[in-house]
């Protein structure tokens, strides 16, 4: 792995989803990868979405979901500002994104990443050099 790449909530999700079956095992060794390279780049985002459906969708307790964003804060994380918002506005208006896509794929442009890896988006696209990378394409 070469360069730094943003890992979307999807990745840490199906890492902890005990029935997600293969793509289970796929994120948690993409997730041991961008570990090892000190690679890896995520967003407040990302933390915020993981808390949400950690809890809601995999019943898992508050204090466990914590946790693990504790250790995920270790990771480098990108903070959005006003004038990043009003960035992510203009990718939803030019490429026709999802709100909360655009502002993913501005962190992982403010994080200077070459990779994006997410299932959310079209694997290969780039975007102002960013490559979309879904780890669980068959």
């Amino acid at each position: 792995m070469t360069g730094r790449c943003f890992v979307d909530t999807n990745v840490f999700i199906y890492a902890d989803d005990d029935d997600a079956g293969p793509k289970r095992d796929q994120a948690r060794e993409l997730i041991r990868e961008v570990m090892s390279s000190r690679a890896g780049v995520l967003s407040l985002q990302v933390l915020q979405e993981y808390f949400s459906i950690a809890t809601k969708k995999l019943g898992i307790s508050a204090a466990s979901a914590r946790q693990r964003i504790e250790w995920l804060s270790r990771w480098d994380v990108v903070i959005l500002g006003v004038e990043d918002v009003l960035a992510a506005v203009d990718l939803h208006r030019l490429h026709g994104f999802s709100i909360w896509d655009a502002l993913v794929i501005r962190a992982a442009l403010n994080g200077g990443c070459r990779v994006l890896y997410s299932e959310d988006l079209q694997d290969g696209r780039r975007i102002e050099g960013l490559e979309v990378v879904n780890p669980f394409k068959s």
